[in-house]
């Protein structure tokens, strides 16, 4: 309830109307599907949260898909995606501002017309900072986690090639998710 009023007031002292949010938008272009330069000011929660009303404190501790409410207009947008070249998500980075009112810099992807459901486009959040802040926030803490997390996956080559989670997933239902079976038909009818 604390976090609804927040948003609420949030809103209220925003004033809705129509933004530019590409105005004063440092994001760095990455030529995505539908991609727009995004900058405003957002509250942080988790998706679980907004969607239920089970809101905990820490936003589910670093578990849950994060979003962002838009100050402006009160669109909540998922976040898919951190600064980081590897489309990692972008939790790490944003847990730490859980509930609390932040400036956000990044890209909008996507289009909605082929996903309906959403009612708007993807965030890719590049940057972050409290609105009480001067100094911006990279956010880039995905894969320096996951190593601190898994240290017995060191090794060469892209993290997802060595997590334990993803090779536990292959090893049980094959890389389609879909049993050895279908892998090895699907390898012989392609390659």
């Amino acid at each position: 309830m604390r976090f609804a009023a927040l948003a609420l007031a949030t809103l209220i002292a925003s004033g809705a109307g129509a933004q530019d949010y590409a105005a004063n938008s440092e994001a760095k272009e990455w030529n995505l599907f539908g991609e727009e330069k995004a900058r405003f000011v957002a509250t942080v929660s988790d998706a679980v949260c907004m969607l239920t009303g089970d809101c905990p404190a820490d936003c589910g501790a670093g578990l849950r898909q994060m979003v962002v409410i838009r100050a402006d207009d009160g669109m909540m947008l998922l976040v898919n995606k951190n600064g980081q070249p590897a489309f990692s998500g972008a939790t790490v980075d944003l847990a730490p501002y859980c509930h609390q009112l932040v400036e956000v810099d990044g890209l909008l992807v996507g289009e909605p017309e082929f996903t309906p459901v959403l009612k708007s486009k993807l965030y890719q959040v590049q940057r972050i900072r409290r609105v009480s802040e001067t100094e911006w926030a990279k956010t880039n803490r995905f894969t320096k986690d996951w190593a601190e997390k898994n240290p017995e996956a060191k090794g060469k080559g892209p993290w997802f090639r060595r997590d334990p989670r993803i090779l536990a997933e292959i090893e049980a239902n094959g890389y389609l998710g879909l049993g050895d079976e279908a892998d090895a038909k699907y390898i012989e009818e392609n390659f």
